[in-house]
């Protein structure tokens, strides 16, 4: 009977043994099926769910932008004029802007009142698609996401501004002092705008270049040290950029490219910054020896 007991004792402590492993295993299992929780419910979403949820962030977005529209539409054409006051203050005594289209003076700042919406709704637009993307990051994503969309907004409207107070009246100023004498400057509203738009644009994108340098290196895409071996060629490649998209004359490409190099440099010391990269193993062995 003691002998029966005492199997029987060690049978229990290997029962008890099973049921404590299995409590552990399930506890981790519970532990890894809520940290992949949300991933789980989105991959198990049909993809009509997912066009349908992109869908009301798009509408909400439209709605934003049109309520904004409507609110600046009888400002139309003050903005315009606020607009055109670089140029104005450049042309000569007996020169004016003129219209070469029916409708221009209808649509051109009908199109200016839609930009400068969607430029005042930027904010909102940005938390919309970042409410449609944020269910499928981890925390550890959503904490470097936050501060990343913040700059990203404030770095636009920084290269809006900068292009409009700074670029927009040297730019103008350049081609209108070289203008032959026989000619007289009268610049089409339409073009006017076109261009003042495309060059907001591209000061806008270009100023978030601190933003792009910093998620490549935390993509691991490129790294650190790569980027400061080759800073000379992406010198020159912000000079070839900037000689592209620019309009042809000196004056702008060296305002783009200038901000580029060294909005790159800024994006690379924030990058030092942030991110402590691991010694390669090379370094590494010297360091032990």
């Amino acid at each position: 009977m003691g002998l029966f007991k005492r199997k029987k004792s060690r049978q229990e402590k290997i029962v008890d043994s099973d049921i404590s492993s299995s409590i552990e295993t399930n506890t981790d299992t519970v532990h890894d099926k809520a940290s992949t929780d949300v991933l789980s419910t989105l991959a198990d979403m049909p993809i009509t769910e997912h066009l349908i949820e992109l869908r009301r962030h798009l509408i909400k977005i439209c709605v934003a932008v049109l309520v904004i529209f409507l609110a600046l539409a009888g400002f139309s054409r003050e903005l315009y004029n606020f607009l055109s006051d670089p140029l104005v203050a450049q042309l000569p005594a007996n020169s004016t802007m003129i219209a070469t289209d029916i409708t221009s003076n209808f649509m051109a700042p009908i199109r200016l009142t839609i930009f400068v919406a969607a430029f005042f709704a930027m904010p909102y637009i940005l938390y919309q698609i970042w409410s449609f993307v944020a269910p499928g990051l981890y925390k550890k994503e959503k904490k470097i996401a936050i501060p990343v969309l913040l700059s990203s907004i404030f770095l636009f409207y920084a290269g809006v501004a900068f292009s409009y107070f700074v670029v927009l009246k040297g730019v103008l100023k350049f081609f209108i002092m070289f203008a032959p004498q026989n000619v007289l400057p009268m610049t089409d509203i339409d073009s006017y705008l076109s261009f003042a738009l495309k060059l907001f644009m591209v000061f806008g994108l270009t100023f978030e270049i601190p933003v792009v340098t910093l998620l490549l290196i935390l993509a691991r895409i490129v790294s650190i040290q790569t980027l400061e071996d080759k800073r000379r060629y992406i010198i020159v490649g912000c000079f070839g950029v900037a000689a592209v998209v620019t309009p042809p004359d000196g004056v702008s490409m060296l305002m783009l490219a200038i901000p580029m190099w060294l909005l790159f440099e800024l994006g690379l010391l924030l990058a030092k910054i942030l991110i402590k990269e691991a010694p390669t193993p090379a370094l590494a062995s010297t360091d032990k020896e």
